[in-house]
């Protein structure tokens, strides 16, 4: 199976990789400050393309990277997510970001619910992390309903260094064991 051939439907959602036609939304979502307050921060369109690129860049050197969501009734971009490591991270995580129209729909725990299982059916992973700011408390809620829990204070590598993260993780064990009771 190609890269290209990878694709995961959900109710409201397709995931594949990120395309060129994302890059509209990408960008949007990136201008706002408020929606990349936790993310690395507000960026211009040009300086938007090149973070754009690292996610087809982590699917063609790594196999895997951040999927984009796709509302499957517009063919709507909505953001990104699933599997991210980046050399020197603190472990396997499951990130994501969403444009601000798709927040509070429910599409982050849809959307990474089917890339955490694909990253654990594909990858090989005993564990992943989500790499949250402490005062940023949407996401911790929504890893808190993804299962996972706080482990401590983590420390990104440069040129993150400095910014504050807390690891909220859980183990294959424990998500394996959380998708068993809730079928």
């Amino acid at each position: 199976m190609s890269l290209q051939d990878i694709r995961i439907e959900t109710e409201r959602l397709v995931l594949r990789l990120p395309q060129a036609s994302d890059f509209d939304r990408f960008a949007e979502l990136l201008g706002n400050e408020e929606a990349a307050r936790w993310i690395g921060g507000h960026l211009l369109r040009a300086p938007a393309w090149r973070k754009f690129l690292q996610q087809p860049g982590a699917w063609m050197v790594q196999g895997f990277g951040m999927f984009s969501f796709i509302d499957r009734d517009s063919g709507r971009w909505l953001g990104q997510g699933g599997p991210w490591k980046p050399d020197g991270w603190p472990g396997n995580e499951i990130g994501y970001m969403l444009h601000p129209d798709a927040w509070g729909s429910g599409y982050a725990i849809e959307g990474l619910t089917a890339a955490i299982d694909w990253a654990l059916a594909n990858l090989g992973w005993d564990d992943f992390i989500h790499c949250i700011a402490p005062e940023n408390a949407a996401s911790q809620k929504v890893a808190q309903r993804l299962g996972s829990t706080l482990r401590g204070p983590g420390r990104l590598p440069p040129p993150f260094e400095d910014a504050p993260c807390q690891i909220w993780a859980q183990t294959r064990e424990q998500w394996c064991g959380r998708r068993e009771r809730a079928t």
